[in-house]
């Protein structure tokens, strides 16, 4: 299992278009991939899974990823994360 944890910088958060390009990029893999933040856990392949953890900027969120692709996943993931979120 690879994990990573990312402060989001965007200014309104983890909103519809940008949880809707994460869910895309995480639906390419067949890991399985969670999100977490204020106690809550969403799968990433969900959009209004992740939409529902209420991200706002500033949460540090944990991306858990596990699978045949997992490391894959994970280092485009966190990459994604970098430059969208």
């Amino acid at each position: 299992m690879k994990t990573f944890q990312y402060v989001i910088t965007d200014e309104v958060g983890l909103h519809a278009r940008p949880a809707g390009l994460f869910v895309k990029e995480a639906s390419k893999y067949t890991a399985a991939i969670t999100v977490s933040c204020h106690g809550k856990e969403a799968d990433a392949k969900r959009i209004l899974a992740v939409m529902g953890l209420g991200v706002k900027k500033g949460d540090d969120v944990l991306i858990q990823v596990d699978g045949a692709d997992e490391a894959q996943a994970a280092e485009a993931l966190e990459r994604f994360c970098r430059e969208n979120l």
